[in-house]
């Protein structure tokens, strides 16, 4: 892939590069072979931020809603379209849809680049890349996947009338085909070993050393080949890494891609000077993310905290609008009820604050970290308090500061139960309906200061929210009422704008 350095080029409805419609048969790719055309740093870094944005959402519908439920697949859909991303039930070649599956192609391999990484990250880009698949899939026209499989090199070959005639009986007891007519149904015979995950739960007739999959259950014989495939390519990628990031204009984006935040801009001071210093403890114990509200009670205990804890908290404290002053102040206070006396704060902490204002060294106004930031960057070492506690807690830990927030033991449980999933934004998005009493809080939670914000809006009446019933710690064994929680629902996408590309790595750094 060549990439050009103007970055100032304006994004046009039709993409760069030769139309080849050959290499984009089908919607549904399997992502073999790498783009090679050119494409502009602007497309670049467009194409990443909106595929992570798809991706997101699919994490948090797959928690949400049942996977290929109707609902699932509406809001998907709707999302496909919003960011203008193909779609497998859309099988006409023109070049809106040329365009949507180029797009698609070269967004794939640009965070495969960036989440190939660590282990971790190749986890989770796997997980919601299958579920894209899953998705495409199910709404890929009947008539095209003998096609598909063809072209991807897949001998999962339907089986003829005769065959389906001679072991009638026995195809009719498989499950979930006996209430249906037969005659309506695909079967595609491959070797049993190919099949094993259906094979082991007898879903599958078996015969000679073949097993016989109705049309419903090969999309898993499919997924588990994409999920081989994109895991070696992964740690190929990996391997190659090095080389790619050598080009400086590349290294900076993608070492802070998977890191990058997609959701509401909260780098604008509108709320400076709104809140007062005595109104910060009322304010943490009901409106507070977990990981701040256990950086504000560390620090009233210990009347200290070290660097990464004193970055996280103080630029959050900085986007739900403390000014430099108030800052200064605050933090001075605190630091001075310990160890700290006046002369030492102003020589050895008052700097970084003034720094992180945009008073000091490179003058750049940092924001608040994003949930993605604190997940994966700095985890905590013994003694440290910043970090995110679904993510970095004990889970005996977490459970004890989730009862110290009075959360029900079923709350609890059902936040374990995201924590375990590797879903910790999820489950922090469950802390905020648990902890202000809403079974459906209405947007997708990516930002510490978006949790703040939606909790003031809430309790100051700026918003309508559906409340559950008084709870009662009988009616707790009750199941969750499903949260309706897709990424469209954020206000704003923030994109990477840069004037030139040589300040990309300060920009990137806000994230």
């Amino acid at each position: 892939m060549q990439f050009s350095r103007n970055s100032r080029l304006k994004i046009n409805t039709r993409l760069t590069g030769d139309r080849k419609g050959d290499q984009y048969p089908f919607s549904l790719q399997f992502y073999q072979l790498p783009p090679t055309e050119n494409i502009s740093l602007t497309e670049f870094e467009t194409f990443a931020i909106e595929r992570l944005k798809l991706l997101k959402t699919i994490e948090n519908l797959g928690v949400s809603y049942m996977k290929c439920s109707d609902e699932y697949n509406l809001k998907l859909g709707n999302e496909l379209k919003k960011l203008k991303f193909s779609e497998a039930a859309r099988d006409e070649m023109n070049d809106k849809a040329y365009d949507a599956r180029r797009k698609d192609h070269i967004s794939h391999f640009i965070l495969r680049l960036a989440y190939c990484q660590s282990e971790d990250l190749r986890r989770w880009f796997i997980q919601q890349e299958m579920d894209l698949f899953r998705y495409r899939f199910h709404i890929l026209p009947k008539e095209k996947v003998q096609d598909f499989l063809k072209f991807n090199g897949l001998e999962y070959v339907a089986i003829s009338k005769e065959e389906k005639e001679q072991h009638w009986e026995d195809l009719n007891s498989t499950p979930g085909v006996s209430s249906t007519k037969l005659e309506d149904w695909e079967f595609y015979k491959v070797p049993f070993q190919a099949a094993l995950d259906l094979v082991r739960p007898r879903k599958v007739f078996l015969s000679k050393g073949f097993a016989f999959i109705p049309h419903k259950d090969i999309v898993t014989l499919i997924l588990n080949d994409f999920r081989t495939r994109l895991s070696k390519a992964l740690a190929l990628s990996a391997r190659s890494l090095p080389i790619v990031q050598s080009d400086e204009r590349l290294q900076p984006l993608l070492s802070h891609l998977s890191h990058s935040y997609v959701g509401q801009d909260f780098s604008s001071q509108k709320n400076t000077g709104k809140i007062s210093l005595d109104q910060i403890d009322a304010l943490a114990s009901k409106s507070f993310p977990l990981c701040m509200r256990q950086l504000h009670k560390s620090l009233r205990e210990h009347h200290h905290l070290r660097h990464g804890g004193r970055m996280q908290y103080g630029l959050f404290l900085k986007g739900i609008g403390l000014t430099l002053e108030q800052a200064l102040q605050f933090w001075k206070l605190e630091f001075t009820k310990g160890k700290v006396d006046s002369e030492k704060f102003d020589k050895t902490y008052s700097y970084s604050i003034r720094h992180n204002y945009g008073k000091e060294g490179k003058r750049t106004d940092y924001t608040p970290y994003s949930c993605m930031k604190i997940i994966l960057s700095n985890p905590p070492s013994q003694g440290d308090y910043h970090g995110c506690p679904f993510r970095h807690s004990d889970p005996e830990l977490l459970k004890q500061k989730l009862q110290s927030c009075k959360v029900s033991t079923a709350g609890i449980n059902q936040i374990l139960d995201l924590v375990k999933n590797m879903h910790f934004q999820l489950a922090c998005q469950k802390y905020f309906e648990l902890t202000h009493n809403v079974d459906d809080c209405g947007f997708s939670l990516n930002h510490p200061n978006q949790f703040f914000a939606e909790s003031q809006r809430l309790l100051t009446g700026g918003r309508d929210v559906k409340k559950e019933q008084a709870p009662m710690e009988s009616s707790q064994a009750n199941p969750p009422s499903q949260v309706t929680s897709s990424s469209s629902s954020s206000t704003n996408v923030t994109s990477i704008k840069s004037e030139e590309m040589e300040d990309l790595d300060e920009l990137m750094s806000e994230y």
